[in-house]
């Protein structure tokens, strides 16, 4: 169940709202004359959030290089980086 907290609740409850999205990394649901405005969230939650998006792109990106054919063997791309980590590239 959402936890929802009018604009009042997180000006006069700010501590109280911020402990409890860093406690229970959910956010909270601000609404503005009953009307919804901000989702507030712990900045862990909102980092790990977006590491979840980064790596969905990454994996549509990827999707979308095998279906164009843009694909390597495992162990030409593993020797790729072993060369590199050998010239000190990486």
């Amino acid at each position: 169940m959402p936890n929802i907290k009018s604009s009042t609740d997180l000006r006069n409850n700010y501590n109280e709202i911020s402990t409890f999205c860093r406690e229970s990394r959910e956010p909270v649901f601000i609404t503005k004359n009953g009307q919804g405005d901000l989702a507030v969230m712990s900045i862990e939650t909102y980092e790990m959030l977006n590491g979840k998006l980064e790596l969905y792109r990454l994996l549509d990106e990827g999707r979308a290089a095998v279906k164009e054919g843009r694909k390597r063997p495992l162990e030409d791309v593993m020797q790729d980086i072993r060369q590199e980590i050998t010239d000190g590239k990486l």
